[in-house]
C-alpha cells in the first residue's frame, strides 16, 4: 500500500453487491487474475476490460452488500484497482477487503463531485482526497489496519508477525496477543 494513491476514477452507483462484483459461478477460482477476468461482467459488454483503464473505483452507499464472498475484493485487486472509495461499505466486504489488502475508504462527500474519468489523489497519511481544487476528509485508517494493508493483507501480516516472533525467540502465545483484530471468535463444532 502506498501512502499516496492517484489515478482515474470509474464511478458506480449505490448497492453494488458481491454478485455484481463477481458472479457465483466464478467462485471456483481463487487467484486475483483469474477472478479479474470475470469481475463486473454483469455490468455488460466490455467489462471487466473497461475497468482496467481506471485506477480507483468510486461508489455510493452500501458497496459490497450481498453475500460474504471473499473473492469480491480479490477480483477488484486482480483488475489492478488501487482503492475503492464509497459513501459506505457493507461491513463484511469492508473486513474482507482489509484482510485481502485492498485499500478502501469511506467518504460520502466526494461521490457527488465526481464524474467518470476524473482524477483523484488520496493521501492515506493525511486522510484527504483531492479532486480538482477541493479536498475531502475521511477517517484515517488506524495504524494496525494500515500495517495489514502495507503488507498486502492479513495472511501476510500474520506471517510477518510470526517471523518476527521467531527471530526474537518469543513464544507464539505472546505474539497472538498483539494481533490487531478486535474480536476473535472460536467456533466449537460438536
Amino acid at each position: 500500500m502506498q501512502a499516496m494513491l492517484e489515478g482515474r476514477v470509474f464511478k458506480l452507483g449505490d448497492n453494488i453487491n458481491s454478485d455484481i462484483i463477481i458472479a457465483g459461478r466464478w467462485l471456483i477460482y481463487i487467484e486475483p487474475k483469474e477472478l479479474a477476468e470475470h469481475a463486473f461482467e454483469m455490468l455488460g459488454e466490455g467489462f471487466p476490460a473497461k475497468l482496467r483503464e481506471y485506477d480507483i473505483l468510486v461508489a455510493g452507499r452500501n458497496f459490497g452488500c450481498g453475500s460474504a464472498r471473499e473473492q469480491a475484493s480479490t477480483a477488484i485487486k486482480g483488475l489492478g484497482i488501487k482503492a475503492v472509495v464509497a459513501a459506505s461499505f457493507a461491513r463484511t466486504f469492508y473486513r474482507n477487503a482489509i484482510n485481502d489488502g485492498l485499500t478502501i475508504i469511506e467518504c460520502s462527500q466526494v461521490y457527488d463531485a465526481l464524474k467518470e474519468g476524473d482524477r483523484l489523489s488520496i493521501s492515506l497519511a493525511d486522510g484527504k482526497i483531492s479532486h480538482a481544487d477541493r479536498e475531502y476528509s475521511f477517517a484515517q485508517i488506524p495504524p494496525s489496519v494500515r500495517r495489514i494493508l502495507e503488507l498486502g493483507g492479513l495472511a501476510n501480516y500474520l506471517k510477518s508477525s510470526l517471523e518476527a516472533q521467531a527471530a526474537a525467540g518469543e513464544p507464539a502465545a505472546a505474539a497472538s496477543q498483539r494481533c490487531p483484530l478486535k474480536a476473535v471468535t472460536r467456533v466449537r463444532i460438536p
